[in-house]
């Protein structure tokens, strides 16, 4: 079954190059029926192969997510809980997922966005209760953006550097997001404390 969808998904993007990675990456967002674990080593194999550029299909890539989060976000902020969970199957979102999203925001606010981007199960997910808890749209789209091309380059360069051992990637996805996670969230954290020293030195000077 993998290396069929994976055959189809390599006719998809030999056929219309970056167009053809925005719209899996697109599909894969919103309906999640092939995962960017699969597509976008794969991506990186044709990168190796020399059939797509590097730049290319970073911007297609991330392009398609964003193009996808945008439809949740949609479906969360203008349609409610409601019209989310009358397609909840199609989207594959339940009630329990769409709890514990919005308890991570209360807990932790708009960094989940850019973190949930990095981890398999939630990518997708996460932008729902974006929507319904009306975070500004500039906001979204910067972590989005950001989150999706941190975990595009990362899938992209394995699957490129592997190169015909591309499928690999998908058994080493899990450490590979936590690993993403840690160094955001230290990231994160310096930055704040940056920030905290600076506007404390400044209110004593």
């Amino acid at each position: 079954m993998l290396g069929d969808i994976g055959g189809w998904v390599q006719d998809v993007i030999g056929y219309w190059g970056t167009f053809g990675l925005v719209f899996l990456l697109f599909l894969e967002n919103v309906f999640p029926p092939i995962p960017s674990e699969l597509i976008l080593p794969l991506a990186g194999f044709l990168v190796w192969r020399g059939e797509l550029g590097w730049v290319p299909a970073l911007v297609g890539s991330t392009t398609g997510s964003l193009l996808g989060a945008y439809v949740l976000y949609g479906l969360g902020r203008w349609g409610g809980r409601p019209l989310v969970l009358r397609f909840g199957r199609l989207l594959r979102v339940t009630e329990r997922d769409l709890d514990r999203a919005e308890t991570w925001f209360d807990r932790f606010g708009s960094v989940v966005v850019l973190v949930a981007r990095m981890l398999p199960g939630t990518r997708s997910i996460v932008s729902v209760p974006a929507g319904t808890l009306q975070m500004p749209l500039v906001r979204f789209t910067i972590l989005t953006v950001v989150g999706s091309a941190i975990w595009n380059t990362v899938l992209i360069s394995t699957g490129y550097l592997l190169g015909e051992n591309w499928s690999e990637v998908e058994g080493t996805v899990g450490p590979i997001s936590n690993v993403l996670v840690v160094i955001i969230l230290i990231a994160i954290a310096g930055l704040t404390i940056h920030w905290l020293y600076s506007k404390k030195h400044k209110s004593k000077g």
